[in-house]
C-alpha cells in the first residue's frame, strides 16, 4: 500500500520506517517541501515530497504536525482518503485548549473538521516514538506491545488496524473518533506497554477526570 506521510518528525520517521519494514511504499513530506525531507527519505529509504504531493501519493495519508498546522493541510489533496492521526495535544506548543483539557474535544474531531472529506482514524498517538522504532516497548505479559485505533468508519478503523499489525503491533479497536480522548496525552493508556487485554482494561476504565502526571508515562 502506499502511504504519504505529512510530518517528518521523530514519531513520523519512527512510523515510516516501521511501514517500510511491512513492505509498504512511503512518501515523507513537511511544510517546507521536499528539499526540507530529502535527507530523511534517503536515510530511511522512501520517497520525499511537499505535503500535496505525499497526499496524493498515498492511498492513506498519515497526520503528524501540530494542532495549528490542521488548517493549511492540503485538504482537496487528501480529499476522502483515509487519515491517521497520530497528533497529540501539547498545551505549551498549541496553547491552552478547554474542550481537550477536560476531554470535551478531541484533536482527531478537530482534524476532521478541517478534512471534511477524510475518514479520519486516530492511532500510533500513544506510543513513544522511541518503542515504536524498535517494534514496542516490554510489556509485563510478554505479549506483543498494543495500539489503539478508534474511527467513525468500520472498513477505516479495520485497515489501519492492519497496518497496526504490519509495523508489529497489536491493534485494539477502540471505538469512534469522540472516544478517542480516552488515549490521547496524559491518559492512564498513553504511552504505556499494554498488551491487548490490558490496553482494553486500561480504556475500559478511563473516566474523563482521569490523568496522570506530566512526563509520567516517561518513567518507566
Amino acid at each position: 500500500m502506499k502511504i504519504g506521510m505529512i510530518g517528518a518528525g521523530r514519531l513520523g520517521s519512527a512510523l515510516a520506517r516501521r511501514l517500510l519494514a511491512g513492505g509498504h511504499e512511503v512518501m515523507i513530506s513537511n511544510s517546507r517541501g521536499a528539499d526540507a525531507v530529502s535527507a530523511v527519505a534517503a536515510e530511511l529509504g522512501c520517497k520525499p515530497g511537499s505535503a500535496s504531493e505525499a497526499s496524493r501519493f498515498g492511498n492513506v495519508v498519515v497526520v503528524s504536525v501540530p494542532l495549528k498546522s490542521f488548517d493549511s493541510l492540503p485538504a482537496g489533496d487528501i480529499g476522502s482518503r483515509i487519515v491517521i492521526d497520530t497528533c497529540n495535544y501539547y498545551p505549551g506548543r498549541d496553547g491552552v485548549r478547554e474542550g481537550l483539557e477536560r476531554g470535551r474535544e478531541t484533536t482527531s474531531k478537530l482534524l476532521q473538521k478541517a478534512l471534511p472529506d477524510a475518514k479520519v482514524v486516530k492511532a500510533f498517538n500513544s506510543i513513544l516514538s522511541t518503542d515504536l522504532a524498535r517494534g514496542g516497548g516490554r510489556t509485563s505479559s510478554g505479549a506483543p506491545h498494543a495500539i489503539p485505533v478508534a474511527g467513525d468508519d468500520t472498513d477505516a478503523a479495520e485497515l489501519v488496524a492492519g497496518l497496526v499489525r504490519d509495523a508489529g503491533f497489536d491493534p485494539v479497536l477502540a471505538g469512534p473518533i469522540s472516544d478517542s480522548w480516552k488515549f490521547e496525552r496524559a491518559r492512564p493508556a498513553y504511552c504505556r506497554p499494554f498488551d491487548a487485554d490490558q490496553l482494553r482494561d486500561a480504556l475500559g476504565r478511563t473516566k474523563r477526570s482521569d490523568f496522570v502526571a506530566e512526563g509520567s508515562w516517561r518513567a518507566d
